[in-house]
């Protein structure tokens, strides 16, 4: 009897032991956070809990070392009281300001652009999609990014306004965080990498609960980026290219560790200043310019020039690059917008996959016979 009264409490020990480490088990799953996959992004993480999620934002420019933390509740969901102290915006959004270009495609991408109620200097926007919100009057002038209009953004009401920093002082931001708006700082600009910069578009999928479709976006890119990675592996050759142009008497070009120079390595091209270092612009006379590149073969994004007249107009010495002599120029500035914005400022960070295609047609063309660049044409 005695034996079996033993068997049956160690019976109901290990029951009540195994039910105890389920409810551990149940405890901190809810506690533990599940980070999402950034792969490329250094400027932002992502941490998601039981009904909530913490976003953290870093690098929002260069040497910063501010950290940026905001709350995104789901609906019903209890925050700690540990995190009480952040900024806490209730998700999915509904309403948006965005106050850079580059912000526009991330909306575009998900589906989410009638969500954009403001912007500053609507004319820049180029976008088919949301210039057509703009001239239905959908989306509101709400002033200049240095100077933002504060009464028309609280009577916007909008869940969240997208903002940048070019370093730590902001001040119009800061006074509409004390106006009670909340406003999140995006340091897609800050990346490094062009992968690292179209990775943001998960920051906006976790805004609108479209983590999923934010994901699959950029895995589409980043795929289509490594394909024309192998694609450019097959050329026979490495062409020499310049960048740049003059601009109040300093030529300014990409240094070797930049986004662009990034672009023109992958391509399969040798950049004459990819061994500098830097991720910026390095500035030059047009004499040591000339001195290197004179010879070189490609031109490519001499500034915003439309044409070598107006180019030849503005220097007459940009004649005597042999690229410029064979024609080989090559420019963003002929595909705008509606209103003048030209859309490689507002396309190419979301986009890298369609400027290396682009880098590779004009330096490879044999490589992607059928294909028509987005962003980069010939000028006559």
């Amino acid at each position: 009897m005695k034996i079996i009264l033993f068997k049956i409490s160690i019976g109901l020990l290990l029951f009540t032991l195994m039910g105890c480490n389920q409810k551990k088990k149940e405890l901190n799953a809810a506690i533990l956070p599940i980070s999402k996959e950034i792969k490329y992004a250094k400027g932002f993480k992502i941490d998601n809990y039981n009904g909530y999620s913490v976003l953290r934002i870093t690098n929002t420019w260069p040497e910063s070392k501010q950290i940026y933390t905001y709350i995104l509740q789901e609906k019903n969901a209890k925050i700690p009281d540990s995190l009480k102290q952040f900024t806490v915006i209730s998700v999915p959004i509904k309403k948006i300001v965005v106050t850079s270009t580059t912000h526009i495609p991330a909306l575009e991408l998900l589906g989410v652009e009638k969500t954009l109620i403001g912007f500053p200097s609507t004319d820049f926007i180029s976008s088919i999609k949301t210039r057509a919100l703009i001239d239905a009057r959908k989306v509101r002038e709400v002033g200049k990014n240095e100077n933002l209009n504060t009464e028309i953004l609280i009577d916007l009401a909008p869940d969240v306004i997208i903002g940048f920093g070019l370093n730590n002082t902001n001040p119009t931001l800061d006074n509409l965080q004390k106006s009670g708006l909340n406003v999140i700082y995006n340091g897609d600009w800050n990346e490094k990498t062009p992968l690292a910069k179209a990775e943001w578009i998960k920051l906006f999928g976790a805004l609108y609960g479209l983590e999923t479709k934010a994901n699959q976006i950029f895995s589409e890119i980043e795929t289509a980026y490594k394909s024309a990675l192998t694609t450019a592996k097959k050329a026979s050759n490495e062409p020499t290219v310049l960048c740049g142009s003059q601009y109040q008497n300093q030529w300014f070009v990409p240094q070797g560790n930049s986004w662009a120079a990034q672009f023109l390595k992958d391509a399969h091209s040798n950049y004459l200043w990819k061994n500098t270092n830097g991720t910026g612009s390095l500035s030059l006379s047009f004499e040591t310019v000339l001195d290197k590149a004179k010879m070189a073969e490609f031109w490519i994004a001499p500034g915003d020039f439309v044409s070598l007249k107006e180019m030849s107009d503005s220097n007459f010495h940009y004649k005597e690059f042999q690229a410029f002599k064979n024609k080989k120029v090559y420019s963003y500035a002929l595909n705008k917008g509606k209103k003048g914005g030209i859309l490689y400022f507002e396309w190419s960070c979301s986009r890298p996959d369609w400027v290396l295609k682009d880098f590779i047609k004009i330096l490879h063309p044999e490589l992607l016979p059928n294909y028509k660049t987005h962003f980069f044409n010939q000028l006559n």
